[in-house]
């Protein structure tokens, strides 16, 4: 049986990214959203009021306590609101299973599907300029040699040795200084060498690790043109042999098709289908969420007396009217979807079950419960005008087998399958 291909794998992914982006745009979303911010902004109101009231003194503590408790019970309401809105818009999108499609071309454009190489900006640009030169370092000035004044008067009379003996000392001092000096240009130049080597040695490596990086980029781009190419080429074989009608290529069309069906978290559903050329057939198995796996709340409430949040569930039959809705509409929709899709016609009829697996309490084993089983012709199909059907008397008009009660896990009886 036919399971989804890589074109319908990438097609499902970007069809799911793109509902819930229009999820995220709509109402429905902003009023959650705006709950959870309610929500919020109560705990940590409750937060604060508890801070304070462990900073309070006796006078504050029992308005800061009411505030608490108030705080808490807003708290707890705005929990209650958001978990509503998420149930209500559960229940929406499974009572709209069948509407949800009936507006939207189920076509798949294939073309839409070619592929251009996308490459991300080299990132390693940190490595493209060259280093900057070592900061040069400057020689201090040459010292420069001031001898003593001659003594003068008396002094150059009774001082001359005094003086000769001056000026030795500033000689020696002289010289000593000006030795410093030559050390001092010989560590410069000792340190210039050292950093114009340093910086010849980072620059040599920051040039390979460049090169590396450069290869190993141009290497990813040309792994990223050549998977475009390959899955380019793929797609061009697979719209060759859609023109022919083969059945593989059929069958990852239809792949593509429910790989654009989306439905809601709360009600999955998968497909297994093959196609037979030599009678334009196409057997379909669909799987439904087990009944025990749809939300069955009819509302959350809070108690103040307890403090508690708690569920009321569904009544019986307002949960086996939902989940009996939800597997007539899927029935519909799956047919719908693939003859619309179908625009070169190479499906004439569809042989179609929709059941669920689930635990036999008797056994303890998984079993597949059939829940409908019908077939219809292309032609016939297609005059249906499905916006304004019950799907049930849908069904009921191609002659389908129907379980009286899919979510007591009754199975349906008789074929209900048209040969074609």
């Amino acid at each position: 049986m036919g399971r989804r291909g890589f074109f319908a794998e990438l097609q499902h992914q970007a069809e799911v990214a793109a509902r819930e982006r229009a999820k995220a745009a709509g109402q429905a979303e902003r009023e959650q959203n705006a709950a959870i911010r309610r929500a919020e902004q109560a705990q940590r109101a409750n937060e604060r009021a508890a801070a304070q009231r462990s900073r309070a003194n006796a006078a504050e503590q029992e308005r800061l306590e009411k505030e608490a408790r108030e705080a808490h019970i807003a708290a707890m309401e705005a929990e209650v609101e958001r978990r509503n809105s998420e149930l209500a818009e559960s229940y929406a999108a499974i009572d709209a299973l069948l509407a949800a499609t009936l507006d939207v071309d189920d076509y798949v454009d294939l073309t839409k599907l070619h592929m251009v190489a996308e490459h991300p900006r080299f990132d390693r640009a940190d490595l493209e300029a060259p280093l900057p030169p070592p900061i040069p370092i400057a020689d201090p000035p040459a010292p420069v040699y001031s001898p003593p004044d001659p003594p003068k008067g008396l002094s150059g009379l009774f001082g001359k040795k005094n003086h000769e003996k001056a000026v030795a000392e500033a000689a020696d001092a002289h010289e000593k200084r000006v030795a410093e000096w030559q050390a001092k240009l010989t560590q410069n130049e000792l340190g210039r060498q050292a950093a114009v080597s340093q910086h010849a040695a980072n620059e040599a490596a920051r040039i390979e690790a460049f090169e590396a990086e450069r290869a190993r980029y141009a290497a990813e781009c040309t792994a990223r043109e050549a998977a475009a190419t390959d899955h380019n080429q793929a797609l061009e074989t697979l719209k060759a042999n859609l023109g022919y009608g083969a059945a593989d290529a059929v069958e990852e069309y239809v792949a593509l098709v429910f790989a654009n069906s989306a439905y809601p978290d709360d009600f999955p559903v998968e497909h297994d289908f093959e196609f037979d050329p030599a009678t334009a057939e196409l057997r379909l198995r669909v799987l439904v969420a087990a009944p025990d796996k749809v939300p069955s709340t009819s509302v959350y409430r809070y108690t103040k007396s307890s403090d508690e949040i708690t569920a009321t569930a569904l009544s019986q039959k307002a949960s086996k009217d939902r989940y009996a809705s939800a597997v007539h509409q899927v029935a519909l929709r799956t047919m719908h979807e693939v003859f619309e899709a179908d625009r070169q016609g190479h499906i004439k009829t569809i042989s179609l079950e929709v059941g669920t697996e689930t635990i036999d309490p008797a056994t303890g084993r998984e079993v597949y419960v059939l829940f409908v089983a019908v077939g219809a012709e292309r032609d016939s199909f297609i005059e249906l005008d499905l916006a304004n059907v019950v799907p049930a008397a849908t069904l009921s008009h191609l002659g389908a087998a129907v379980s009286k009660n899919p979510f007591g896990l009754v199975a349906a009886s008789g074929s209900g399958i048209r040969s074609s």
